[in-house]
């Protein structure tokens, strides 16, 4: 049974856009050929650089609490392979944008290939860039959401994610082995909630 038929059963995929972004966007396209027939496993996989694609069911409970939809405009902070972007860039469609941003230049590099197989890049939904995640990318801001595929290991949320996003948007972000949603309330006012016991790779610094 593929993974999100799995994760549709299990409940943890309910969004219709969502459940339409996972059967689209094809996780195998986004991974190495040695690795390719694990594509539908729910378990990370390696992409190189020491970095992973996340595990689908990690993705699926993420992107549920992101809550994105169409015409949004989404910051994706360790894109890696891809694979989150691509699907954000569904969701959103033609009238949304999407930003990813890698800190490995190589993975960056591999990632615009594996994203524009979609034509996200090239129709202007989507757009990857090397930098730093904590800084955001302040040139698009501001956003709808904000999704972080790596952990962080300090406590408090990055400044410049919280200026980065707007009123009501959400940021959906690993912190030591929790993911937290953030949920902004007022210009300097969040509402949060954790859900413990994950596990990630930790989120790159710029050395």
């Amino acid at each position: 049974m593929p993974f999100a038929d799995t994760l549709v059963s299990q409940g943890v995929l309910k969004t219709p856009e969502i459940i339409s972004a996972f059967n689209t966007i094809k996780r195998e396209d986004f991974i190495e050929e040695e690795v390719k027939e694990f594509a539908e496993y729910d378990q990370a996989l390696p992409i190189g650089s020491g970095q992973t694609i996340s595990q689908p069911y990690v993705v699926a409970f993420m992107m549920e609490h992101l809550r994105p939809k169409k015409g949004d405009r989404i910051l994706d902070i360790g894109a890696g392979s891809g694979w989150t972007t691509a699907l954000l860039s569904h969701i959103v469609g033609e009238r949304g944008r999407v930003i990813g941003i890698e800190i490995i230049g190589k993975l960056m590099q591999t990632a615009r290939k594996h994203v524009d197989t979609y034509s996200f890049i090239k129709k202007g939904i989507a757009e990857i860039i090397e930098g730093d995640g904590r800084k955001g990318y302040e040139q698009e801001a501001p956003y709808d959401g904000i999704l972080v595929s790596a952990a962080m290991e300090e406590e408090e949320l990055p400044s410049a994610l919280k200026k980065q996003l707007k009123v009501g948007g959400k940021i959906v972000i690993p912190i030591k082995e929790s993911i937290w949603v953030f949920e902004k309330t007022g210009e300097h006012q969040f509402k949060e909630q954790e859900y413990p016991g994950f596990v990630f790779v930790p989120l790159v610094k710029e050395s």
